[in-house]
Order: structure tokens, then sequence, then C-alpha cells
């Protein structure tokens, strides 16, 4: 069965972080695909910025 799994921090690195923990349960021929996004929008001055990816797994 294939499966998704959605990730969303603030920050690159707790997307890195997150990511790697979430991969390591996974042997390499079980990850099928990793897409990834960032969006910045402008918040009162202030840049707010969403770092995003989708693992897309076989279960």
């Amino acid at each position: 069965m294939v499966q998704v799994k959605v990730f969303d921090k603030e920050h690159e690195k707790d997307l890195e972080v997150a990511l790697n923990r979430f991969l390591k349960k996974f042997d390499d021929e079980d990850i099928v695909d990793i897409k990834y996004q960032v969006t910045v929008d402008v918040d009162r001055d202030e840049q707010v910025y969403c770092f995003s990816a989708m693992v897309i797994y076989k279960a």
C-alpha cells in the first residue's frame, strides 16, 4: 500500500530533522518520492516562511 506523510515547519532545519527521523524507519526502496515546497508571506512587515515536504512511501 502506498501512503503519504506531510511535514510542515517554520524553520528548514526543523523540517530536516523531522524528515530524517521519519525516513530512518524505512529502507531506501520503500521511499517512492519526496516533494518539497517553500512559501513566503509578509505579515506586518515580517517575512514568514513555511517549509513543507510530503513523503510518498510504501507501507
